[in-house]
């Protein structure tokens, strides 16, 4: 077979190519070959990435024209004789030039009697397309689109028969239009294209050979143009795109000799990567135990390799099983479409028809609940039907009802197979295949069988059966709820994700959201984009849990038990929430959430709720206290000095930042208003303890002295207080404004470095504001002592001790709270939760 069959061939058996061999290992395993008799090249599956690599493609240098710009001198005749066409094709590769859109001639065919005989001419659209029209005998077909004006190379070909002036336009592989009536009309007509001509690349001939117009000639690059005399099929045209030569009834092929160059059009060499199904891949060379390469067509040997525990677990599957499925199925069916073994070698390409019949029967045994519990064997046989159907091709002529009912049925059966009760099926063949993650990977495959459905009609596709489903436009999309992949996959994914500070270990992590995938399409190529989506999750996520966006790498070797890999490569969480988070991946691929619950001080549901009533209770006592301190300050006549207005602005930026606190629970669902919350609470309680540094500071003037008037004091107290904040929180969002807000809270990002523009400057002010206080403290109990020994002199040792601790517990009671030294409470919340209650207790009633 050829690679693509012998892979699909493994593949639909549960086993894959054979794996390209170490250096170390390739002499002793082509003598193993040789002494089964297997001589020559044996097809071979590259030890890949983690990522399937792109397959290689073939360059193919050759000889290129080149038309630098419009003029009325360059051309290239065809220097061959050309017999009378009733049909006929011209393919060739084109790079267009953009820079005009004026109509240019590609190539023109001209005879004594009539000059315009065969031509194709173009322009490029107001939409950025380079549109084509095809004129035979005279008559003008209309200007299409073909491909777009991208400067790239493009494959072309035009075809054309005398039978109803059938005629058709294909670009890079697909038919872009076609009609019939491209002809002449009346008794002699249609009539063959006339033989004897003159053949010209780049002009339109207004004389046999002559007589050129600058503003029609073409501007670009030509190579491998081709001609035959008869209409070339689809398959044919794909294969020409991919540097076949095609011999039959060829009239011209491309060569530098049989070309007739003007002087001015210069002649270059290319490597053109031949697309399409010419790619070379890995064979080894049994006898030289040398490695190669050789064209994926080729029909060669091959040899399917199983793992160990994959082949055991499949002989003891055939070996236990009663067979009911398949016998049931295959009774309907008046035929074999479950074959008694997965190692049979007669499973059979399908057709559409021969699809939907097992299909439909298959869906009707298992809806029917007459083989409740499938064994291992009939799990297998199913997902062995899967390969075949979505491996099969469709032909032209198969009638569109039956492919979308097919699609109905497929969807049915991956239904049934995922219900609940098969989930011990599933882990028993765990060795086989990559768990329930391989349906995924056949509905994927499923969904690029249905694009003959799409028309200009209906750009639309969605076909949906209990939990899972699947939709197209341009973007193919579809997803696997919780009721059917769910109880198969979480139990078997235990792939765990590092925790993203180091400092928490992961117990176990679980798939917690429906699986989705999704892939962009461009001409029915997948092309790489990034992502953006939410997922719900299956419970609310409660405290200890983090969520993860992952995406799955079906890696058969790595985890076979697991359904693959889960990686966060390329995946961020953009915004988490108790019932869904919302992702951003850089690449398309399937996606899940996984929830990690953490090994570290877990806290209970109603610890969590008692600490969020606590800092509401807490806040809302302050935040009304503050607020009464604050008018009494304005209304009674206090005063003004230093000391006051230090405190207004202090009472101020905590009021401010309590009440933020108390409303950010209630901003976390909407993006906007938390990342606004998440600024003005970073702001007012960065100036709260600014404040707090100004008290401090204010204290050491009168300790220490200082040679400052209060004017010029009051000026830097204000520039610290409000400045610093400001200038903090400003550097901070602009150098980090999309990792600025944490992922479950309306507050700054733990997980970055963000979150040090508060706890950088906080540890800061709380340094200065201990040794501050240590001052005080050696002041006060100075003072005290000599208080002390000028009053009571003969006082007794433990009336001067009490004193003493007195002198020294007053301050530290009072200034504790205003120097916002109980935040370093703080530090030991991590060891016990009572360190939690007294942190929010202290600073809630600052």
């Amino acid at each position: 077979l050829d690679w693509w069959q012998a892979g699909r061939f493994c593949e639909q058996r549960f086993a894959q190519l054979l794996c390209e061999p170490q250096d170390s290992e390739q002499g002793s395993f082509s003598k193993l070959l040789q002494s089964h008799h297997i001589r020559g090249p044996v097809w071979l599956k590259e030890r890949d990435s983690v990522l399937h690599k792109t397959k290689r493609r073939r360059g193919h240098t050759v000889p290129v024209l080149v038309f630098r710009e419009k003029t009325d001198t360059k051309f290239v005749k065809v220097l061959s004789d050309f017999p009378t066409l009733p049909a006929v094709t011209a393919c060739a590769h084109l790079q267009w030039d953009t820079r005009t859109q004026e109509i240019a001639t590609i190539f023109s065919y001209a005879v004594p009697t009539f000059m315009n005989e065969f031509q194709l001419r173009g322009s490029v659209d107001e939409e950025g397309f380079v549109r084509f029209a095809l004129i035979v005998h005279g008559h003008h077909s209309p200007y299409l689109p073909v491909f777009r004006a991208d400067g790239l190379w493009h494959h072309f070909c035009v075809t054309w028969q005398q039978e109803n002036g059938t005629w058709a336009i294909y670009a890079d592989g697909k038919r872009r239009a076609s009609a019939s009536g491209l002809c002449s009309v009346g008794a002699s007509a249609p009539q063959a294209i006339y033989g004897q001509g003159t053949f010209i690349i780049g002009q339109d001939q207004d004389s046999l050979g002559g007589t050129f117009r600058a503003k029609e000639s073409f501007s670009g690059n030509i190579t491998e143009l081709y001609i035959w005399q008869r209409v070339l099929s689809s398959e044919q045209i794909e294969k020409v795109r991919s540097c076949w030569v095609l011999e039959q009834d060829l009239v011209f092929g491309w060569s530098s000799n049989a070309l007739e160059v003007e002087s001015t059009v210069q002649a270059v060499t290319t490597q053109l990567l031949c697309p399409g199904p010419v790619e070379e891949c890995r064979v080894l060379e049994v006898g030289s135990s040398g490695l190669s390469y050789a064209s994926c067509l080729q029909t060669l040997p091959f040899i399917c390799l199983y793992s160990k525990g994959a082949y055991w677990q499949l002989r003891r599957a055939q070996l236990e099983s009663s067979h009911s499925l398949a016998s049931r199925v295959n009774s309907l069916a008046v035929r074999t479409v479950i074959p008694d073994s997965v190692f049979t070698s007669d499973v059979q390409d399908m057709n559409l028809s021969m699809a939907l019949d097992a299909l439909d029967i298959l869906a009707t045994v298992l809806r029917g609940g007459e083989v409740p519990v499938l064994e291992p064997s009939d799990l297998l046989a199913v997902l062995q039907l899967l390969k075949q159907v979505s491996d099969m091709e469709i032909q032209e002529g198969d009638k569109l009802e039956m492919l979308e009912q097919l699609g109905h049925y497929y969807m049915e059966v991956t239904e049934l197979i995922l219900e609940e009760q098969n989930s011990g099926t599933w882990s028993s063949i765990n060795q086989v295949i990559r768990g329930p993650m391989t349906v995924v990977e056949l509905c994927d495959r499923m969904v690029s069988l249905l694009v003959p459905l799409l028309t200009p009609e209906r750009t639309k596709i969605m076909i949906q059966h209990g939990n899972i489903g699947l939709q197209r436009v341009t973007v193919k999309n579809m997803w696997f709820g919780y009721g059917s992949l769910q109880r198969c996959l979480s139990s078997a994914v235990s792939q765990d994700v590092a925790a993203s500070d180091g400092a928490q270990k992961s117990l176990r992590t679980a798939v917690g959201t429906a699986v989705i995938s999704s892939t962009l399409l461009s001409d029915f190529q997948e092309i790489s984009t990034s992502v953006r989506y939410r997922l719900q999750h299956r419970v609310q996520v409660p405290a200890g849990l983090s969520n993860f966006c992952v995406f799955s790498l079906f890696l058969l070797h790595v985890s076979p038990d697991a359904g693959g890999m889960w990686s966060t490569a390329g995946c961020s969480v953009v915004m988490s929430l108790p019932d869904s988070t919302a992702c951003f991946c850089n690449h398309t691929t399937n996606f899940a959430i996984l929830l990690q619950v953490y090994e570290m001080q877990q806290r209970t549901t109603k610890e969590e709720i008692t600490l969020q009533t606590l800092t509401f209770i807490g806040c809302g006592v302050s935040f009304c206290a503050l607020i009464v301190t604050f008018i009494l300050f304005l209304v009674v006549r206090v005063p003004k000095s230093e000391r006051t207005t230090v405190h207004k602005n202090l009472i101020f930026a905590l009021a401010a930042g309590e009440a933020l606190l108390m409303f950010s629970e209630l901003a976390k669902t909407n993006q906007v208003l938390c990342f606004m919350v998440t600024a003005f609470l970073h702001l007012f309680f960065m100036a709260a303890f600014s404040w707090m540094l100004v008290e401090g500071l204010l204290l050491w003037s009168k300790v220490v002295a200082v040679n400052m008037s209060e004017d010029r004091r009051m000026k830097f107290y204000y520039v610290t207080g409000w400045g610093l904040p400001i200038l903090i929180v400003g550097v901070t969002l602009a150098t980090s404004f999309n990792k600025y807000v944490a992922a479950n809270h309306c507050w700054l990002n733990v997980q970055t470095n963000v979150i040090w523009a508060f706890v950088g400057p906080v540890l800061f002010i709380l340094a200065v504001n201990s040794l501050v206080l240590l001052r005080v403290l050696t002041v006060t109990v100075a003072s005290a002592r000599r208080r002390l020994k000028m009053l009571t002199p003969n006082s007794s040792l433990e009336s001067q001790i009490g004193t003493h601790i007195w002198a020294a517990a007053k301050p530290v009671l009072v200034l504790l709270p205003v120097l916002g030294l109980t935040w370093l409470c703080g530090v030991l919340v991590h060891l016990s939760i009572v360190w939690a209650y007294v942190f929010i207790v202290l600073n809630s009633l600052q």
